[in-house]
């Protein structure tokens, strides 16, 4: 585990290789960054009533934070799901290695954050979970407070899967498309 001394490197690293990613992007990721942020905003939003909409109705009237916690997850899963995208010359190999795992691991940490943020910018007595287990009132004693506590951690968990991912880009590239020879084969030549 790395000491707290050295965190602020570790972070600063981070940033500088994510800008680097971000600097190496092409038209094709960003334009999947624009549109699945824009979806998931919109999803999001009707869903949640941030957006009015005949289609869902919300009990308990929304809170000002609700709005930048809801466009800044959005905006984040955009980014997140346009690390998954390739470059237009990339063809490199894949390979079922510790790269495999890390997706994986950003995988769920992005999908963890959204599902927070949903609950976090949702009525707290429309959602069905919280009503069945906690009831009305314990939705609004419970429920209602943790919800501020849900939007940090989802924002929290979305700027580290995005972070992750795009580190990743520069820090691990994919393997070569060129077949790594065995040591068997090249001990032969």
């Amino acid at each position: 585990m790395p000491q707290i001394s050295r965190w602020p490197r570790l972070l600063g690293e981070t940033l500088r290789l994510s800008a680097s990613a971000l600097r190496g992007w092409g038209i094709r990721q960003v334009l999947t960054a624009v549109v699945a942020a824009t979806g998931i905003a919109i999803a999001m939003g009707l869903a949640t009533v941030l957006i009015p909409n005949s289609l869902f109705s919300r009990d308990i009237p929304t809170v000002p934070w609700n709005y930048p916690v809801w466009l800044l997850t959005s905006a984040l899963m955009g980014l997140l799901i346009a690390t998954y995208v390739a470059p237009p010359g990339d063809r490199a190999a894949r390979s079922g290695s510790a790269a495999d795992a890390g997706e994986r691991r950003d995988a769920r940490t992005g999908t963890a954050a959204g599902m927070l943020a949903w609950f976090a910018v949702g009525c707290p007595v429309c959602n069905k979970l919280a009503l069945l287990a906690l009831g009305y009132s314990g939705a609004l004693t419970w429920f209602a407070p943790a919800q501020p506590f849900l939007a940090a951690l989802a924002l929290v968990l979305s700027v580290i899967a995005v972070l992750s991912r795009l580190r990743g880009q520069v820090a691990c590239p994919l393997p070569t498309a060129e077949p790594a020879r065995s040591a068997r084969s090249a001990a032969i030549l």
